[in-house]
Order: C-alpha cells, then structure tokens, then sequence
C-alpha cells in the first residue's frame, strides 16, 4: 500500500467509516492474498487503476469462484474472462449479484458505476463473428469507468457500411477496432479518425488466415501512425490500454 492509500485509510478510521477491525482486515491483504492455488494481486488497483482480472480459462469453477469471492469481499468491481456457464454458475451460486455476457464469456461484479473516462470508447469490428472479441473489449472498457458504445459489421468488403458512420468514429477519443480475415479494417479506420486505434486481430477466417496471424502481421504492417496492435483475440488487452489513455490527462 503507497503512502496515499495509507493515508486514506487512516482517515477512514478516524472519521468512523472504517472500524479498526476492518482497518486490518484490508492490510492483511497486502500487497497479496495467498490462496494456495493463486496469488491475488490487491495492489493492482493502487498501481493501474483497476484490479486484477481473473483469466478464467484452464481453471476450475471452484478456484474461479473462490477467486472471484475473494475480490469481491474489497468492495472493488470484479471481472473474469473467457468464463462458461458451469463457472459462472459457480461464481453465481456465492455472489448472486454477478452478472454474465454469454456472447464474450465475461463474469462482472459492478460495485462502482461511476464514470470517469475524458471522453467515448469506441469498439468497432469487420464482422459479426468478431462480436465475441468486440464484446470483451467492450465490458472491460465499461466495467473500468469508461463511456463506451459498439459499431458492428462494418468491414472492408462493403466500406460505404463503415462511412455511414462518420460522426460517432470522428467522435471518439479512443477506438478499439477488431477485424480477422486480412485485418484490413483498422488501417482504414485509422485513416479516418484524429485519435488512437488498437487493433485486435481476430481468428475468425479461413485457413490462410492462420488463426489470426495474418490479421496481426498485417495491423503490424500498418501504415497508419496512430495504430497500436494487441494479441490475437486480445479484447480485454485491448481495452485495458484503451481505458488507461482515455483516463490520462492528454488530449
């Protein structure tokens, strides 16, 4: 815990909202809790702005549940990704306020809605089937405190799709565009706009696609300077980067 935070939490005690009790049920926690199986990061919010999120894919219900209990007892918003039914299930059965996005996979506890993102986040995709990864992009950004709306098939194969759309891609501070096949897309977009695009290169494809890696060789390729480029399927990646510039003090 940093100086700051102590300091807050201090003065918590002092004016009565936090009892001692709880006082040194927060430090005990710190800078991690051990839970065996994993180690849980407190500190992450002190140092991002966020806390951690849980990776639910290759873990048990139980341990994502267990984690996710966890999180939620420090009054922080919780998410977890790449989640199914039978672990949401798990997560819902000890935190029945725990809402799931079937579509994306994402398991999200909100405690705190307030926005306070500089401006909007726009998350754009080629296609209909990249709205898994879109989707995720989209939670997380929301889910951090970010004003955040979703523009749908809008790829290159029909581009008078995309330039219908004009004043909401001018609009933005920030955009998130995901595209699989050639990742085209996210140039084009980058082209129209005065602002940051990461692009997410999706799997969606045919064989030469190669899972995505023509997607992401081609945004890395990208002659459009205002470009950054995550991993493949990288939504929340995508949209942890997009929420801390549109947090910043810049533009």
């Amino acid at each position: 815990m940093d100086a700051t935070a102590l300091r807050t939490l201090l003065e918590d005690v002092r004016d009565s909202q936090v009892s001692p009790d709880q006082a040194m049920h927060r430090l005990r926690h710190l800078p991690f809790e051990d839970l065996g199986f994993a180690k849980i990061d407190h500190h992450r919010p002190l140092r991002l702005g966020m806390p951690e999120v849980i990776y639910a894919a290759g873990k048990t219900p139980d341990q994502v549940a267990e984690i996710f209990v966890r999180m939620a007892e420090r009054g922080t918003n919780v998410l977890a990704t790449r989640a199914d039914q039978g672990k949401f299930e798990a997560v819902q059965a000890r935190v029945p306020e725990a809402e799931f996005h079937t579509v994306s996979g994402c398991i999200v506890l909100r405690h705190n809605s307030e926005k306070h993102g500089r401006g909007l986040i726009l998350v754009v995709c080629a296609g209909t089937s990249d709205i898994p990864v879109a989707e995720e992009a989209a939670v997380t950004a929301e889910l951090m405190g970010n004003e955040v709306e979703q523009l749908c098939d809008v790829g290159v194969a029909g581009l008078h799709r995309l330039l219908a759309h004009r004043d909401i891609l001018t609009r933005a501070r920030v955009l998130i565009v995901c595209a699989g096949m050639e990742g085209a897309l996210p140039s084009v977009v980058a082209g129209l706009v005065a602002a940051p695009v990461i692009c997410v290169p999706t799997s969606v494809g045919y064989g030469a696609s190669f899972g995505g890696l023509a997607a992401l060789l081609g945004m890395l390729n990208s002659c459009s300077p205002n470009t950054a480029v995550v991993n493949i399927d990288n939504g929340f990646g995508a949209a942890y980067l997009a929420s801390m510039i549109n947090c910043s003090n810049g533009r």
